[in-house]
């Protein structure tokens, strides 16, 4: 996650997703790398760099997610647009979709995603140094993805203004991922409808479908 403030903002999400290990007394350290889940680059390493509170969406989240979609995402146009480790866009890219685009406000870390596609030869994702709210409110024009994955910081409360910027961004009949720490009542006019849903410890998330 990042794309659209500081990164000292994505804390919130960094104690949701450690509740678990809290109750059992488990350490809540971050991890240093995540591994892609699926597809032609199965097990391969992302790097998490060391910067406060960012933490990948964990592997049985992404595992789950792209169960819901189908393992086979080809043909497919994706938005991670708030990318952070990268791990939701790879994992797209890494099952074949012909074009994930990743945006990501951070410098060092769009560098790094950068390096990562570089050393996995993927030519079909495209990483973009963007504040993502902005990026996506000046491409309003034709709806171009199938798929817009959104995991933004926990505590700016961008949840609502993320899915308003992103549904008029995806085809009839695509999807929008929303990760948050709170259940959230849909914005009649974003034109999505719930489709799946999960929780892991304290971060739900859902997989919305574009309806008009």
């Amino acid at each position: 996650m990042s794309g659209g403030r500081p990164r000292s903002s994505v804390a919130a999400k960094a104690a949701a997703l450690g509740a678990a290990a809290q109750k059992t007394g488990a350490p809540r350290m971050a991890p240093r790398e995540v591994r892609i889940v699926g597809g032609a680059w199965k097990r391969s390493k992302l790097p998490v760099a060391d910067k406060p509170g960012l933490r990948p969406t964990p592997d049985r989240v992404r595992e789950t997610l792209f169960n819901w979609l189908g393992q086979d995402l080809a043909g497919w146009r994706v938005l991670d647009a708030f990318a952070g480790s990268g791990a939701l866009g790879f994992e797209a890219a890494s099952r074949g979709a012909a074009e994930v685009l990743l945006l990501e406000r951070d410098a060092q870390l769009a560098r790094s995603l950068q390096a990562s596609a570089t050393r996995l030869k993927a030519e079909n994702l495209r990483v973009e140094c963007a504040d993502a709210l902005s990026w996506m409110g000046r491409h309003t024009g034709a709806p171009r993805f199938e798929l817009a994955l959104l995991d933004p910081p926990f505590d700016l409360d961008l949840f609502l203004p993320a899915l308003r910027a992103a549904a008029p961004l995806v085809v009839v009949g695509g999807f929008v991922y929303l990760e948050a720490d709170q259940a959230l009542a849909l914005p009649p006019e974003c034109g999505l409808e719930p489709w799946r849903e999960g929780k892991a410890g304290a971060v739900k998330f859902q997989l919305l479908r574009r309806i008009g």
